[in-house]
């Protein structure tokens, strides 16, 4: 089969499209037919070894797949070959052909998703489940702001949102971007190149603040973002990062404010399911519909890891095997 390789941690240049033997499944792992792998941004922070979790090398990147399954080892009870499913973790990488999975993994694709919709759902919608519902524990009623709203992440936690019953402020970088947001169901849309964006944020709650910020940023946005919390039970979950920042403790503690790590690498078998279960029931119901920005063919990997890191999100960027 085709897969890509990398065999030393460094740009995106090191992503090698190569042949390799097909993999195998053993005892409870299924073996995935890939039609279509999501582009995360964490796949370039482990590709360029700067990432805390770091495999071994040579490996392939990849943990988001969608496609049919091939083959399954002894002792898989919930698929056969043939089934339609996606994975959100894989065993032996996603950039490739065939790729093999735990079958606690594996979670079955509704017949009116594409796979290309199937490869977005894994990290950007189990990021924002885990976001909303284990770490901050929204409420219904609740103001959320969605800072970024138009990518992967972000286009997932206003469809969430939305349909738990939550007050969404989506932001975006560029016209395409907030038009997005507005079609994903978001209230209220602000434009965070503005330079009183922040303001228009208060004013759409009439100056109370905002009960949870989804912070896709941190290293930018954490310090201003704090500000625009509501005075009491405020949380902001912190769901990207890409360095350091300076904060003014004052303005948590004057909101009794809350601040939320999350990775999904953390997410225990029971979250894992409860995640999977809701995502389930949202795309048979029409309530959540992944956008798909950027197909690519796998032999543009290298390009797919520059265009994931670029300002301007919008929706997902999936590779085509």
């Amino acid at each position: 089969m085709r897969a890509v390789r990398v065999s030393e941690f460094g740009g995106p240049e090191v992503l090698k499209l190569q042949d390799v033997p097909d993999p195998k499944p053993d005892s409870g792992q299924v073996l995935i037919r890939v039609k279509a792998v999501g582009v995360n941004p964490v796949d370039t922070y482990i590709r360029a070894g700067v990432y805390p979790r770091k495999p071994n090398l040579p490996y392939t990147p990849g943990t988001d797949a969608a496609g049919t399954v091939e083959a399954v080892g002894p002792n898989v009870k919930r698929f056969k070959a043939g089934d339609r499913v996606y994975t959100s973790q894989t065993i032996t990488g996603g950039y490739a052909q065939l790729a093999v999975a735990e079958e606690s993994r594996v979670h079955p694709l509704p017949s009116e998703i594409s796979f290309q919709q199937g490869a977005a759902l894994g990290i950007p919608y189990g990021t924002a489940f885990r976001a909303l519902f284990q770490r901050a524990k929204v409420k219904a009623g609740e103001t959320l702001l969605v800072h970024g709203g138009s990518g992967g992440v972000g286009t997932a936690a206003i469809q969430l949102a939305r349909a738990f019953g939550l007050t969404v402020i989506g932001t975006a970088g560029t016209e395409k971007g907030l038009k997005l947001v507005t079609a994903q169901g978001a209230h209220h849309v602000a434009d965070h190149r503005t330079p009183d964006y922040e303001k228009q944020i208060m004013n759409f709650t009439g100056g109370h603040g905002v009960d949870v910020i989804a912070e896709m940023l941190a290293n930018v946005n954490l310090a201003k973002h704090l500000t625009l919390l509501a005075p009491s039970g405020g949380r902001i979950v912190i769901i990207g990062n890409r360095g350091s920042i300076e904060i003014n403790p004052r303005d948590a503690m004057m909101r009794e404010a809350t601040m939320l790590g999350m990775t999904m690498w953390l997410a225990g078998p029971a979250d894992i399911a409860e995640i999977h279960a809701a995502l389930y029931a949202g795309l048979e119901k029409g309530t959540l519909r992944p956008v798909i920005g950027h197909e690519l063919p796998l032999a543009e990997v290298v390009r797919s890891h520059h265009q994931v890191l670029e300002p301007g999100a919008y929706g997902k960027i999936v590779l085509l095997p």
